[in-house]
């Protein structure tokens, strides 16, 4: 049958992901860096995805393509549904693990951008368009442990560590934010002291940046609670 459905085009694309986190179908995947519609049939032609590109990569065109199959597409989502981690706590983390029989049935990823070292990112690009920021000392994330979901999901990622990294974050930071139109910034840092060196080269990078973005620090305690 002929119908509308997603066309992506490889040379526009930058492999951010944001357009397979928008489909809610799961027609969309990322191989080999870039986005590619994995199966036509669970395309539903409403084009969630378009807005979430920053480069304009996704368009619609009428083909011939295979109808939509919503029975198929509700039966995937359920086959991948589990649990959410949670902070290492011996029978809670069994249980996860036990229901994780396969690799199929791992706990999706929320990063929507790659790299994330604040060394590494560029200091100009589509991710930031309007983006909310998550600032992350790398410890984080392995303390807390449902951080993909309440912290990465919806969020572009940069991570660092003020201690072990021989680079001053703020000029860096403070060019990302003023070169881009941040929306908003979240910080989040563990207790010990030497992750205040995140926090303050956050703020001396906002200041820097003649910029009043909206920003909040959450510090958490090594056994993952948020103190």
């Amino acid at each position: 049958m002929i119908r509308r459905i997603i066309k992506i085009n490889e040379e526009k694309c930058i492999g951010c992901g944001l357009c397979a986190d928008a489909c809610h179908e799961g027609a969309i995947g990322m191989v080999n860096g870039k986005a590619k519609l994995l199966r036509e049939d669970y395309c539903d032609g409403l084009g969630d995805c378009l807005p979430a590109c920053p480069t304009g990569a996704i368009s619609f065109e009428e083909k011939e393509a295979p109808a939509y199959d919503e029975k198929a597409v509700l039966a995937a989502k359920l086959s991948k549904e589990m649990p959410s981690p949670c902070s290492c706590h011996g029978s809670a983390c069994q249980s996860i693990q036990a229901s994780a029989n396969t690799e199929s049935d791992s706990v999706p990823s929320c990063l929507s951008n790659f790299p994330v070292q604040i060394k590494l990112v560029p200091s100009i690009s589509p991710w930031f368009k309007n983006a909310d920021l998550l600032i992350s000392a790398d410890c984080t994330a392995y303390a807390y442990g449902n951080f993909h979901q309440d912290f990465i999901q919806g969020k572009v990622t940069l991570i660092g560590c003020p201690k072990l990294d021989a680079v001053q974050y703020a000029d860096k930071l403070a060019q990302i934010f003023r070169s881009n139109p941040i929306r908003s910034i979240t910080v989040t840092r563990m207790t010990v002291p030497c992750c205040g060196g995140l926090s303050h080269a956050v703020e001396a990078a906002r200041t820097q940046s003649g910029k009043d973005i909206p920003m909040r620090i959450i510090t958490i305690a090594p056994d993952g609670k948020i103190v």
